[in-house]
């Protein structure tokens, strides 16, 4: 009745004011005077069901008011204290103004706890022990103030504590009586120079100075059993004064020559060497070894005389190994390393000239193995074989160190370093298989094992071409990653993984694209290397499947390996199709095979995997490989392939067959399965699309009609075998039938009415037939999609939120379908042009309100017939929007015919509302309950 009245209130407003805003106040007015009616209604309701007279002017007694200022009080104040006095109640007339002054009610007493909880039946409160318990008091919150965590010792603490100790450990009074004695030394020989004393010639006095040095190292040999510190001390400080002392007579004075100097010093270094062995001390070895490296600098005559260097450091290193062998020093072995290296590349690179190389080179061989050796005898002499530790240090840095001093000797040749490797190789293969029956010196054995591995893997890329060496990495990556599992080496298992990154890099390096390699196909080293690369991630993936961990690192390394082989194989038979195929239409379809046939050996692999996380790798790659597929016929349309003639049609044969086992292999994985299914379906439809628009996209005699049920009328078909007849769709998956019907029937939904929103916007041309309202091309479409839209919200599976607004939604769709068949009759019936301008059309406004009014009408009467309330509400709401289009719209067309003729067929089917269904359809009204009013 609401949308009666306001009906009619607008229309008598629009006609009384002859104006939107006379429309619009007469609606207003008409919805107030129906909410007036309805209210009016419900109160005469009311009354009747409580059984009161209406009495006019009564009015019910006002509620005794109590004190706002105290909570939970009873209306009378003094109800409170039970013992306060009530004054005398007055007499008056109720006609007669009372003025009486209550008293002030006593201040209130504590109320015991059981004062709040509420007075039974009588009034009484319940006694005290049912009150409720105190609130528990919440926690103290933490202070806020911690203290500090006390801060490590300083700098200048750590200084003095370490100054502290070296006074008050080990053999203190040696120590400060060195210290003590060479100050007073000092303090003597500056004050005889001060006053004149000293006049003796200068060889006399160095000379003083080494006896007395020599027999300090004689009383500390002397020493060394009784008082070990002391005599280690004392010797190491004699003979730290003789070298000195020699140095001062070469260098200083001039006194001797090069050659004795440098035979005193070899001397005293020798003696230092025998004294740190005999008497087992390290510090005294370090002090030699120190003193032995200087001594050519100390004793350099400037000349340049490298046999004789190298020649004296081979006897200091020969001295090094025999330490090594009776002592287990490894500090002497790290020094020798360093000093030897260092001193050499130092050499090397200020004075090395290429005619120096047959007298250096020898001098390479002989350090590179003298520190070979030196690990060796530090583990053999070690206190604990089997608890030895390894000389890192030394085993990899003699290789590295030797092979960048040997490159720099040979001018960076490849030839002749790949020999320099090869040889080293050999050697690490010897000297591992000489130790391989002793088990105390396995991780030494180990050791030289992979660095044979690695001079080996370097001789490669010195000796061959780029791409020959890409191949020979990626097969012993593989190899390393066999032997790593089989020994449980993880270092093994890195390196081989880190070959296949290295071959990866040697084959960017190489000029595949040049014609030598070229020449034929499958036949070149692009296409060979390629997938000996491939078979190289294979096998390292397949090792990983079979031994490695289910979770963690070693899941990761299988999907890397995973992409890792898939992309060798698509690039070596890409750059194969790139280069010995020229047709576009040829290649399209060896890349659908290829990616067809190779989405088919991944499903297949998957039932063979022992990891559950590569089952699931391979099982998705089917999806994966169906949606690569699927997405080849845009690439088909943009270069006009047409894909059902010719090498294409072949390629969409294989295509299918392979897709056909490929979904059938992965089955036992429901997600991956629904989803491959899925786009199967989506592959056809995209592969008929772009059929149809090759072959009829161009052809400007047929209506664009005729082209859009071309275009769409797969998709349809697919859709509705989804909804009414899904087996259709779901072999050769039928056991996931409920989940394919499920996604296929959401997405071809989806589709079509995204179809119907495009089919709302054109004409819909139908040449060369004519126009036939409803029977023609987009229309018919747009009948399909609301009947798929019809059949959707009233499947089983459709949610219950989307069934209740069912019919509100199918209602708009109809409206919308309705108004768009309108228009596109006017527009190739009567030949209003299908642009911005049809609006301002008084004949598509005309048809409009016809159409929507008819609608409306229908909508009506059959809710008001069929007690269909919503129905009839919608019918209502239809004819409230023609109504507003009248007022806004029309209402400028008044001035012709199709105006006047909106407005005469509105009036006309208002009145048959009238005459049919005057009222809307009467709701039962459920009996409210009585209500209890106090009296």
């Amino acid at each position: 009745m609401v949308a009666l009245w306001a009906i009619v209130g607008a229309i008598i407003g629009g006609v009384v004011g002859q104006s939107f805003a006379g429309a619009v106040a007469g609606l207003a007015i008409g919805v107030l005077w129906s909410r007036l009616l309805d209210t009016r209604r419900e109160l005469d309701e009311l009354r009747a069901q409580a059984g009161i007279a209406r009495v006019p002017g009564a009015s019910a007694p006002a509620a005794p008011a109590g004190r706002a200022d105290i909570p939970d009080q009873p209306a009378d104040a003094y109800q409170a204290w039970p013992d306060t006095p009530r004054p005398a109640a007055s007499s008056a007339t109720p006609q007669a103004s009372v003025s009486t002054t209550r008293p002030e009610p006593p201040p209130l007493r504590p109320q015991p706890a059981s004062a709040s909880l509420p007075p039974d039946e009588r009034g009484a409160y319940p006694p005290a022990s049912q009150a409720p318990p105190p609130a528990a008091r919440p926690p103290a919150p933490p202070p806020a103030w911690q203290p500090a965590e006390p801060a490590g010792p300083s700098a200048i603490e750590r200084l003095v504590d370490t100054a502290k100790r070296w006074f008050t450990e080990g053999n203190v009074p040696v120590k400060v009586g060195m210290l003590v004695l060479f100050a007073g030394i000092a303090a003597f020989l500056k004050y005889a120079a001060d006053q004149g004393l000293l006049h003796v010639p200068i060889s006399v006095r160095l000379s003083i100075v080494a006896i007395a040095a020599i027999a300090g190292v004689v009383f500390g040999w002397m020493q060394r059993d009784t008082r070990r510190s002391f005599a280690l001390s004392l010797q190491g400080g004699a003979l730290g004064v003789l070298v000195m002392t020699v140095f001062a007579a070469y260098r200083l004075y001039g006194l001797i020559d090069s050659l004795p100097t440098f035979v005193l010093l070899v001397i005293f270094v020798g003696c230092m060497g025998i004294l740190a062995v005999l008497q087992d001390s390290l510090a005294l070895a370090v002090l030699g070894l120190i003193a032995g490296f200087a001594a050519p600098i100390i004793a350099s005559s400037g000349q340049g005389n490298h046999v004789a260097l190298f020649s004296y450091y081979a006897v200091l290193n020969l001295g090094i190994l025999g330490i090594a062998w009776k002592k287990a020093w490894r500090i002497l072995n790290v020094l020798g390393f360093v000093g030897t290296f260092g001193v050499g590349t130092a050499w090397g690179v200020l004075a090395y000239r290429p005619e120096f190389f047959g007298s250096t080179e020898p001098f390479l061989v002989l350090f590179f193995l003298l520190y070979v050796a030196v690990p060796w005898l530090h583990v053999l002499r070690s206190p604990r074989p089997d608890r030895a530790i390894l000389d890192g240090c030394l085993m990899f840095g003699t290789p590295i160190v030797s092979l960048l001093l040997q490159g720099a000797l040979l001018d960076w040749r490849p030839m002749p370093l790949a020999v320099s490797t090869l040889i080293a190789a050999a050697l690490y293969v010897a000297i591992a298989f000489a130790v391989r029956k002793r088990e105390d010196m396995r991780l030494l054995r180990e050791t030289w094992a992979v660095l044979a591995v690695a001079f080996a893997t370097l001789a490669v890329p010195l000796a061959l071409s780029a791409s020959v060496t890409a191949c020979v990495f990626a097969l012993e990556g593989a190899g390393l990653v066999w032997l790593g599992f089989r020994q449980q080496r993880r270092l093994s298992r890195w390196a081989g993984l880190a070959l296949q990154v290295f071959a990866a890099v040697a084959w960017g390096a190489a000029d595949f694209f040049n014609t030598h390699y070229l020449k034929t196909p499958f036949l070149n080293a692009y296409f060979l290397s390629a997938m000996l690369m491939t078979a190289g991630g294979v096998a390292c993936l397949w090792q990983y499947d079979r031994h490695s961990t289910s979770k963690g690192v070693g899941s990761l390394v299988r999907v890397w390996l995973l992409v890792w082989s898939v992309a060798w194989w698509l690039f070596g038979v890409t750059g194969e199709l790139y280069t010995f195929v020229q047709a576009e239409s040829e290649r399209w379809a060896g890349w659908m095979a290829l990616l067809a046939v190779t989405g088919l050996v991944l499903a297949v692999m998957n039932g063979r995997a022992r990891k559950l996380d590569l089952g699931l790798m391979l099982a998705w790659s089917a999806p994966l490989a169906l949606g690569v597929t699927a997405a080849m016929a845009p690439y088909a349309d943009a270069y006009d392939i047409q894909v059902f003639e010719g090498w294409p049609l072949v390629a969409v044969v294989v295509a299918a067959v392979t897709g056909w086992f490929t979904l059938r292999a992965i089955a036992t994985h429901d997600v991956a399965a629904i989803t491959a299914q899925t786009l199967w379906w989506v592959r056809w439809l995209a592969l008929i699309y772009t059929a149809t628009h090759i072959a009829f996209g161009f052809r400007p005699t047929v209506g664009d009609g005729w082209l859009l049920i071309a275009y769409v009328a797969p998709t349809l078909l697919v859709t509705k075998l989804a909804l009414w007849w899904p087996r259709a769709i779901t072999p050769p998956l039928s056991m996931h039938a409920a989940g394919i019907r499920r996604v296929v029937g959401i997405g071809g939904l989806v589709l079509s009415l995204l179809i119907g929103a495009f089919a709302l916007t054109i004409d819909g041309n139908p040449s060369p037939l004519p126009f036939i309202p409803v029977l023609n091309p987009v229309e018919l479409v747009l009948v399909a999609v609301f009947g798929l839209l019809a059949r959707a919200l009233w499947d089983h599976e459709t949610p219950a939120g989307w069934r209740s607004v069912r019919p509100a939604v199918l209602a708009v769709a109809f409206f919308i379908i309705a108004t768009s068949m309108t228009l596109r009759a006017v527009h190739h019936l009567g030949g209003v042009p299908w642009d911005e301008h049809m609006p301002a059309s008084s004949l598509a406004e005309l048809w409009l309100t016809v159409v929507w009014s008819v609608t409306g009408v229908v909508a009506w009467v059959l809710g008001s017939r069929r007690g269909q309330r919503l129905l009839w509400m919608a019918g209502a709401a239809c004819m409230a929007i023609v109504l507003a289009k009248l007022l806004l719209i029309d209402r400028g067309h008044l001035g012709n015919l199709f105006g006047i003729a909106s407005f005469i067929a509105y009036g006309l089917l208002c009145t048959v509302i009238g005459y049919l269904a005057p009222a809307p359809p009467r709701q039962a009204i459920s009996n409210a309950p009585e209500s209890k009013h106090a009296p």
